[in-house]
């Protein structure tokens, strides 16, 4: 039993020295300490340990620091280290540095930083600044005066401007501002034709207005890519204009005739009112006569000579025909 007990116990110390051994090479990369070294990069052992107290990847900060010695570069390592505990990307960071040296573009680790921490990709920035970018804008559509409406197509070369990257607006900006530049100008042509005989006119004229004011780019050229021909629009409105016209005519034309009929009727009414009022009075005529033959006022014989003469009226009016202002007067 006692010698079970002295090769557990033995086990038991070899265990715990291979833990010990693993946790020291853990908290100490070695190999990234050598590394570091070799490169003639001074970084203490305390330091490494440091970093995996604070929860910082080593290799995240000594690597980009390798990279910028060999490249020339004097960097700190505490200033790489608070760049990526603020949630920086030091490679990305320390890239752009190494690129914008050899570019001979002045950067400085403080900006390089404060870029990479407001969102912006600072080695694609120093790309774009070294290589300039080209930008296609949508199909832009715009009406000239004589109402033809073109369509066109931009190309816009930018290059990034370091100094406003923090704060600048970003591509949308530019293209919103060319698109707004090329309405303009061909709006102020008098004719389509003219803006197609010389479409770099349009190239002119919106680079001259600095449409890359508060922007995190640098314009260097505008190119008309393509402008195409579309609709007649100033036609189409005209002939919009013309049917809204001719619906008002003909809306007036039925509230005319709507009142002509309305006043048709009103007379046809009037004349019914009227000829009630001759028949009302024809009827009092054999009341006259009679009551004048009571009185004495009229003689039989007389009575007799006016059934004659019109039994004579009728007569002719039956040979000559019916007149119009007879049957008008209802007195066929």
């Amino acid at each position: 039993m006692g010698n079970e007990s002295v090769l557990a116990f033995e086990a038991f110390l070899v265990l715990v020295g291979f833990v010990a051994i693993g946790t020291v090479l853990w908290a100490i990369p070695v190999r990234l300490w050598v590394e570091a070294t070799f490169s003639g990069v001074s970084v203490g052992i305390g330091t490494l340990v440091g970093m995996r107290l604070r929860k910082v990847s080593p290799a995240e900060i000594v690597r980009p620091l390798i990279a910028a010695t060999k490249a020339g570069l004097d960097l700190d390592i505490n200033a790489l280290e608070a760049h990526y505990l603020a949630g920086g990307r030091v490679g990305r960071v320390v890239g752009a540095l190494i690129s914008a040296d050899k570019a001979s573009i002045e950067l400085a680790f403080k900006q390089a930083a404060a870029i990479d921490l407001a969102g912006r990709d600072v080695f694609e920035a120093v790309q774009v600044s070294v290589n300039p970018k080209v930008i296609n804008t949508p199909r832009v559509a715009a009406m000239a005066k004589d109402g033809i409406q073109l369509i066109a197509i931009a190309r816009v070369t930018v290059r990034a401007n370091i100094n406003r990257l923090v704060g600048g607006a970003g591509e949308e900006t530019i293209l919103a501002r060319v698109g707004e530049g090329i309405v303009s100008t061909i709006g102020s042509a008098s004719s389509h034709k003219a803006v197609l005989e010389n479409p770099d006119a349009i190239s002119k004229t919106v680079l001259a207005k600095g449409l890359d004011a508060g922007t995190a780019f640098e314009i260097l050229s505008i190119d008309i890519a393509d402008v195409d021909v579309g609709k007649n629009i100033g036609a189409e409105l005209q002939t919009d204009q013309a049917e809204a016209d001719k619906r008002v005519a003909q809306a007036r034309a039925e509230e005319r005739r709507a009142m002509a009929v309305a006043q048709e009727q009103e007379m046809k009414a009037l004349v019914g009112q009227m000829r009630a009022e001759v028949v009302k009075a024809e009827a009092q005529i054999p009341l006259a006569i009679a009551d004048a033959l009571r009185s004495g006022n009229l003689g039989v014989m007389d009575y007799m000579k006016y059934r004659n003469v019109q039994a004579d009226t009728a007569m002719r009016r039956a040979i000559a025909g019916p007149d119009e202002s007879d049957v008008d007067s209802g007195l066929e």
